[in-house]
């Protein structure tokens, strides 16, 4: 009977951490070039992320010192001046895809709707219905999409003298790929 039980226990666990699946290496980019001046855009491959399979409800969290930049001081200056990391270290997504079924997914992109609050700089922001496509190759989920946003919209503040040489509006995509857990 005692081992019935720790057979059950361990299926139960199984199937439970089947339910997660994460990432330490998710990749976000964003980019606010202005054509004619210089790329303004910086690369970050170390976001984490979660995905509950259960219910669709996602999650992902960004350093905001690991992004990189080709140029040193213009990552310099966006610690320092725009997102302020020291002050706000990090960047959040708290959501849900709406429709989620685990079921659904092959290894053909399918897309879906993700929906939430991202906090960058302090501010939170709801985002609503970003599409995202979404496939499943064996024990791995690859999510990817794109949203646009304004540096305005978390309160950032752009200085006359570089204004016209960075975007007012920050394209940002990620793409994660979550194991299971």
């Amino acid at each position: 009977m005692k081992k019935l039980i720790y057979i059950i226990v361990l299926i139960s666990f199984n199937t439970f951490s089947q339910a997660k699946f994460i990432t330490k290496s998710g990749i976000v980019n964003f980019e606010a070039s202005v054509p004619s001046f210089e790329e303004v855009a910086a690369k970050n491959n170390s976001a984490t992320a979660i995905l509950n399979t259960e219910n669709g409800e996602f999650a992902a969290l960004v350093l905001v010192k690991g992004f990189r930049f080709k140029n040193a001081l213009m990552e310099e200056h966006f610690n320092e001046n725009y997102a302020e990391s020291d002050k706000f270290p990090k960047a959040t997504f708290k959501g849900k895809i709406d429709g989620f079924l685990i079921n659904k997914l092959s290894d053909k992109p399918s897309v879906f709707y993700l929906s939430g609050s991202l906090t960058f700089h302090g501010k939170t922001k709801t985002l609503e219905k970003v599409a995202v496509n979404i496939s499943k190759k064996e024990d791995q989920i690859n999510i990817t999409g794109h949203f646009t946003e304004k540096a305005s919209s978390f309160d950032i503040k752009i200085p006359k003298i570089v204004r016209s040489k960075i975007a007012n509006d920050i394209e940002v995509t990620f793409e994660f790929f979550l194991k299971s857990k």
